[in-house]
């Protein structure tokens, strides 16, 4: 199934209009790349949540998706993803945690291909469907634990992590090239997490605590 034209514009409180505030609160918030905002722009998010949901898709709110999981507010995307991009062009990364799909579409538009992994199968079969009804051709799914990543399309120029590990596995260092960096919430839940950017250096690995976040915890395993 291919989706058309109105069905991806939406129309009311999807519609394009709608789309524009939500730009007009992220640079509001501090976000600053013209690209990524733009890019939150084009991408429906109403597609991503359920139909009931669909009215709220572009409040600046994460929503549930099913399975105890939630689509990350817009600010959220954006701001991981700005700050995957910030030092310039990326072509290869590795999303842990696919959840609806939402920013794999985002990073999808901005960088040459996504591989994203997502450890329950029921939300990995709708995030892919909606990759194929959108047309979404440099986005590739793979139902598996994401403490392993996705080591045979390694290295990767950026890792993001859409789920709160207590420490970052240690195979998700390991795929990341030299010069690469990771975008990760790191803590437990119902307490503060911390946004973390993890370099990867000739030597080892840099980090810079970048804010507080609150994301539902990584878990292990497959479901």
């Amino acid at each position: 199934m291919i989706l058309s034209p109105v069905e991806i514009a939406g129309i009311g409180m999807t519609s394009q209009r709608t789309r524009d505030r939500m730009m007009d609160r992220l640079r509001a918030r501090g976000i600053e790349n013209e690209a990524v905002v733009s890019t939150m722009g084009r991408v429906p998010r109403h597609l991503f949540v359920d139909e009931a949901m669909a009215t709220r898709a572009y409040e600046d709110d994460a929503l549930p998706i099913g399975e105890g999981q939630t689509i990350s507010q817009p600010y959220a995307v954006a701001r991981m993803t700005e700050v995957l991009l910030e030092n310039g062009p990326v072509e290869r990364v590795l999303e842990v945690g696919t959840g609806s799909g939402y920013q794999a579409a985002i990073l999808s538009q901005l960088v040459d291909v996504v591989f994203t992994v997502e450890r329950i199968r029921s939300l990995y079969e709708k995030a892919r469907n909606r990759f194929r009804a959108l047309q979404y051709r440099n986005v590739h799914t793979r139902h598996t634990d994401g403490s392993w990543g996705w080591v045979s399309n390694g290295p990767y120029d950026a890792i993001i992590v859409t789920a709160a590990p207590i420490t970052v596995p240690e195979p998700l260092l390991e795929q990341l090239a030299v010069g690469g960096r990771m975008i990760v919430p790191v803590g437990k839940q119902k307490t503060v997490q911390t946004l973390k950017v993890i370099t990867r250096t000739a030597t080892g690995y840099s980090t810079v605590d970048l804010s507080d976040v609150n994301f539902v915890p990584f878990l292990s395993g497959k479901s």
